[in-house]
């Protein structure tokens, strides 16, 4: 593999050019970046795949919703819809794309919508919400969010700043420069200052930059309907996994420190999920003589089980979702929490909601 990415090194220094090129024009004017009236704050990475996007976007909302109406905003990636959409509650993945479903199953009280264009999105928006929040729209360069918070993984820090295809980059890693906030992701809890300081190096903040560091919260197995269970895996535990995500590495280290039996039925990231995959899921479950066994999924792998045509299957067989949050290392959630809501405040229309 590594060997093929090096044949792709001439392709990435086109797509490097281009983009080069492209952001430079909206550096100077002559692309021009929308600017709102109201607080904008995005949520991205500069490497394809995940980064943590999702959970921090739910941390956001869980902060602000309570003070002020606001609104998600995502280009809605694997939706078989086009243009401007309001999510519905229960919302339909095929209908918005999994992570918008996911934010609004979770959070019903709050608006979430989908467009490819986040100009057009941001207008239908902006006047009936005191917040947006753009969810994986660093390089959506039409947009210039107020406050823009890039993470990166943890376990990608040290790997060659390849630009794709050859590498993993959207854009130069001088791209980080536009970022009010810099937030390592996926960080084991153990992490020290030294290790911390090792990663603040590679990643050479600006000054202005505050540089956070937050690991993996696993919570409690629920079902597919979101209601809690009293689940617990040990050691003589099956666990068939089911993922369609960009990064399992985090998900699987988890499991597999409570139980080394995992079988996992892995698909592409925002993979649709086919009946033909699902019967091969069930079948391998009837199949299995364990004890003991349990289905377990993602949150955002959860939203593509819902389709109708998957439902034949899906209600016979018990799968239990794993949802994930986020916890900020060295006690920085408080100085993180005040620099987004100093934001809001100082360029929000409205007074909090009290």
């Amino acid at each position: 593999m590594i060997y093929l990415r090096w044949l792709l090194f001439p392709f990435s220094l086109l797509y490097g050019l281009a983009v080069v090129v492209r952001n430079w024009f909206y550096n100077t004017g002559l692309f021009k970046s929308r600017v709102f009236n109201i607080p904008v704050i995005a949520v991205g990475n500069l490497d394809v795949g995940g980064a943590g996007k999702s959970p921090m976007t739910e941390y956001l909302i869980r902060l602000l919703k309570g003070n002020y109406k606001l609104a998600t905003l995502s280009r809605g990636y694997g939706r078989k819809t086009t243009g401007f959409l309001l999510a519905n509650s229960p919302a339909d993945a095929v209908m918005v794309g999994d992570e918008p479903a996911q934010f609004k199953n979770k959070f019903p009280n709050v608006t979430v919508a989908v467009a490819e264009k986040r100009v057009e999105g941001i207008e239908q928006l902006q006047t009936s919400h005191d917040i947006i929040i753009l969810d994986d729209a660093y390089q959506h360069r039409a947009v210039k969010p107020g406050f823009s918070i890039l993470l990166f993984d943890y376990n990608r820090v040290n790997e060659p700043r390849l630009l794709l295809p050859a590498g993993n980059l959207r854009e130069p890693f001088t791209g980080r420069k536009r970022a009010d906030i810099l937030v390592i992701s996926k960080c084991p809890v153990t992490l020290d200052s030294e290790q911390q300081a090792a990663v603040i190096k590679r990643i050479n903040p600006l000054q202005r930059q505050a540089v956070f560091f937050t690991s993996i919260s696993y919570l409690p197995l629920q079902d597919l309907a979101g209601k809690a269970t009293n689940t617990v895996i040990d050691d003589t535990t099956t666990v068939f996994l089911l993922t369609g995500i960009a990064n399992t590495h985090p998900l699987l280290e988890h499991l597999k420190k409570q139980t080394p039996h995992i079988i996992h039925h892995k698909y592409p990231d925002h993979h649709q999920f086919s009946l033909k995959n699902i019967s091969k899921l069930a079948d391998d479950f009837v199949a299995c003589t364990a004890q003991k066994k349990l289905i377990i999924t993602t949150e955002k792998d959860a939203q593509r089980l819902g389709e109708q045509d998957l439902q034949q299957v899906v209600k016979k067989l018990n799968i239990l979702v794993l949802p994930i949050g986020i916890e900020f290392l060295n006690n920085q959630q408080k100085q993180f929490d005040k620099l987004v809501t100093d934001y809001v405040r100082k360029y929000s229309k409205h007074s909090p909601i009290h």
